[in-house]
């Protein structure tokens, strides 16, 4: 599929939040996915981030070349300790753009989706973004995940438990519309490459000569994201190109 960056993954470019948290230190708001891995490719700056899981909490370094990934059901933070920028990619590729993520608000906030979306949303009566609702989001991220740190370190996982039912019934309404993304994304590319191994197994190699080249320039339109500001890559729309000839669509 042409249409696909390779394996149906995302991809975007992240720089991660500089503003100072009630904890003291900076960076962006913690959120665990429920069906997406995610791995970080440290381009530059220095950070770290924080984890947790029902194997407790945990910190990880993060230098220039670093890669770190984490599996569904993983809290993270990124932590910024200056100028931390990383590649993001995430699998099933649109999942997460889809709503495969949920913020570690304190319980009173994670009631049901519309109570959810409330604090999760950044825009304001103009409909717009800001970098104050995109902080105040993130405090209370923040203050929720300290508190199911907290609980975790002094043994007891039921406030981690319950984060995860309610995570769960968050996103039961978008589980539709998962499927149909993950069809048409990572479970087609899955399919493309059975194929492509069955017709070489019958010595049918055709498809070689539909080779194609796309590029995709670092988008300009950033957005505030859970962690930092984003440059989020869209997918290609999958016109195939002539082999040799780079696509000129973003």
């Amino acid at each position: 599929m042409t249409g696909q960056l390779p394996g149906g993954v995302g991809l975007s470019a992240l720089r991660v939040y500089p503003w100072e948290a009630l904890d003291g230190l900076c960076g962006g708001s913690p959120h665990l996915h429920l069906c997406c891995t995610e791995a970080y490719v440290v381009v530059s700056g220095a950070g770290r981030l924080q984890t947790l899981t029902t194997e407790g909490f945990s910190e990880h370094p993060l230098h220039p070349g670093d890669v770190v990934w984490f599996t569904p059901g993983t809290i993270h933070r990124a932590i910024n300790d200056g100028d931390l920028q990383v590649l993001v990619l995430m699998q099933n590729s649109g999942l997460p753009e889809a709503g495969d993520a949920v913020l570690t608000f304190p319980p009173q906030h994670l009631k049901d989706r519309a109570t959810y979306e409330a604090a999760r949303d950044l825009t304001g009566p103009d409909g717009t973004p800001s970098v104050e609702r995109a902080r105040r989001r993130r405090d209370l991220a923040v203050e929720g995940f300290l508190a199911l740190r907290q609980a975790a370190d002094q043994g007891d996982l039921r406030p981690l438990e319950a984060f995860h039912a309610s995570s769960a019934g968050l996103v039961e309404p978008l589980l539709g519309q998962w499927r149909t993304i993950l069809a048409d994304g990572a479970g087609a590319t899955v399919d493309d490459t059975a194929a492509q191994l069955a017709a070489l197994a019958g010595g049918d190699h055709s498809h070689l000569r539909r080779a194609s080249v796309q590029r995709m320039p670092r988008p300009t339109e950033e957005k505030f994201g859970m962690c930092g500001v984003l440059n989020a890559y869209p997918v290609p729309d999958g016109t195939p190109v002539p082999s040799g000839r780079p696509s000129e669509q973003p």
